[in-house]
């Protein structure tokens, strides 16, 4: 109870940051679901092929682990950070407003790059200024962060779906080149119309009308109302920044940041008050500094093979784990139209709604199931219910009704793979090395890559490359965690250090050496 009261006393006192930085953690949710259900729209928008439109995916997240990056520059005064979460939740709902204008595929894949870098903003700076509030207390509001980027994924379906169109689109005069029969339906789908009279073997013109001059038009309302949904996010860093006398010419009037000393005196009940005192290098913990700074500390040397290897294992599952997520959420909707489910598009616009909507729940049911389960054991239930789950997904490819229950189960299970698999990493590390810099940056470069190598082969090979592609994920993930566990148990013992030592890892790099 003493525990509750304090981490109550401590959001009463924070509330209006608090609620600030979790409102611009919507705005992510919102934009990073949108693009699965309205992908057909979108297709028919810019006249472009599936392979073609991943790209638009590509650079959405290039960009957001570009942003990530570059929000670090602005995590230093709180002047800065509140700044760039003010223009960073600008920009999102200026991207909702001109993505209906965007008729070139080139166009729409620069602009969602620009709400890539001010998602990855947010990402950074956000997860920071929270830190910076809670300190040691910062779990359970970091956890409630992530629940809102679930409730913003959630609800982008949602809003979508009413506005989906139900009628398929062809640009006029598309020719394409049919190579062999069984490849001819899948590729006059892809460019989306079917002629049942059509010849293998040959070069051929689908002549199909232009889109009337009003297509796209229902979608647009979709992105319309997710910029007005958005608009209050800016407004409350705005008044944020106004409440922190931030906006005036005198900047000397209030500092921009407590002293590292004054805040952990405010965080902090006052029998840990002397603990605080370490100097702020101390403090600094080395797997929360950004990539560049990582690779570069030298104090590694003499750490046994295992030590990296664990470090390349972890990111690897994490890799597979988000990439996996992020394609499935993305083409879940493409595959449930085409044959042989030819699911209506107003039905399968639920399923990203359902998948994120799991991924939520699943959040929250891992708030209390973490502190009875190791993380290990989660991860491996996990991963094992990521494999079952696309094996039965493929087993009953023409069954809706699974193909609507397994996506809430991999949902639910993907939920919880990233927290339980770096808590794991950085307890087979004792919290030394730079676990957390080396698993984000491999969970980001695995949701940017994944999602276009599965476009590609979605185009290249049908639909039912889809769930092919999503067993393959699973078991690369299984099998990089059997890596993982077996350097777990290669990996030596680590001399033991003072508690306070190894919270904020003072440890020198003699204790790797053997």
């Amino acid at each position: 109870m003493g525990c509750d009261g304090r981490l109550s006393g401590l959001l009463r006192r924070h509330l209006q940051p608090t609620l600030t930085y979790w409102s611009v953690f919507f705005s992510f949710g919102l934009c990073i679901a949108f693009l699965g259900p309205t992908l057909l729209d979108l297709r028919c928008q810019t006249h472009s092929s599936l392979a073609q439109i991943s790209w638009v995916f590509f650079s959405q997240q290039l960009c957001l682990l570009l942003g990530s990056v570059l929000g670090g520059v602005f995590k230093r005064t709180l002047a800065q950070s509140l700044w760039a979460l003010f223009a960073s939740s600008l920009t999102i709902s200026l991207v909702f407003a001109v993505i209906p204008l965007c008729r070139d595929v080139k166009v729409l894949a620069s602009v969602m790059a620009l709400a890539g870098l001010a998602m990855g903003c947010i990402d950074t700076v956000a997860n920071m200024q929270l830190v910076r509030i809670y300190q040691k207390d910062s779990a359970i509001f970091l956890q409630v962060l992530h629940f809102f980027v679930g409730f913003g994924a959630l609800l982008s379906p949602l809003i979508a779906d009413p506005f989906l169109s139900e009628n398929s689109c062809l640009p006029a005069n598309v020719t394409v080149n049919v190579t062999a029969g069984s490849h001819l339906f899948h590729a006059s789908r892809v460019l989306g119309q079917h002629h049942a009279g059509a010849r293998p073997g040959a070069n051929q013109t689908l002549p199909g009308p232009s889109p009337p001059d009003g297509a796209g038009t229902r979608v647009s309302y979709a992105f319309w109302i997710m910029a007005l949904i958005n608009l209050p996010v800016p407004l409350a860093v705005l008044y944020l920044l106004s409440k922190e006398r931030l906006l005036t010419c005198c900047p000397q009037r209030r500092p921009l940041l407590l002293s590292a000393d004054e805040l952990a005196l405010e965080t902090q009940p006052p029998e840990k008050e002397a603990a605080s005192s370490l100097p702020p290098k101390v403090q600094a913990h080395p797997a929360h500094e950004d990539l560049f700074s990582c690779c570069q500390r030298r104090n590694f040397k003499g750490a046994p093979y295992s030590f990296f290897a664990i470090h390349v294992t972890a990111a690897l599952v994490l890799f597979v784990t988000d990439g996996m997520t992020g394609a499935y959420s993305t083409f879940v909707y493409s595959y449930a139209v085409e044959e042989p489910l030819s699911v209506g598009h107003k039905t399968a616009g639920y399923l990203p709604s359902l998948f994120w909507g799991f991924i939520t729940l699943g959040q929250l049911v891992s708030i209390p199931v973490s502190s009875r389960v190791k993380p290990a054991t989660m991860v491996f239930i996990n991963l094992v219910g990521a494999v079952v789950t696309h094996l039965v997904l493929l087993a009953f490819s023409y069954n809706v009704v699974f193909l609507f229950a397994g996506t809430a189960c991999l949902g639910l299970f993907l939920s919880s793979t990233f927290p339980s698999t770096l808590a794991y990493t950085e307890d087979i590390l004792q919290y030394r090395g730079c676990a957390t810099t080396v698993l984000v940056t491999g969970a980001g470069l695995g949701e940017m890559s994944l999602q276009m190598l599965v476009g590609w082969v979605f185009q290249a090979r049908g639909s039912y490359s889809f769930l092919v592609c999503g067993v393959i994920f699973a078991c690369l993930a299984f099998a990089f965690y059997i890596l993982l566990l077996f350097f777990h148990r290669m990996h030596p013992g680590l001399p033991s250090v003072p508690p306070q030592d190894r919270l904020h890892g003072t440890e020198s790099a003699e204790h790797y050496q053997r």
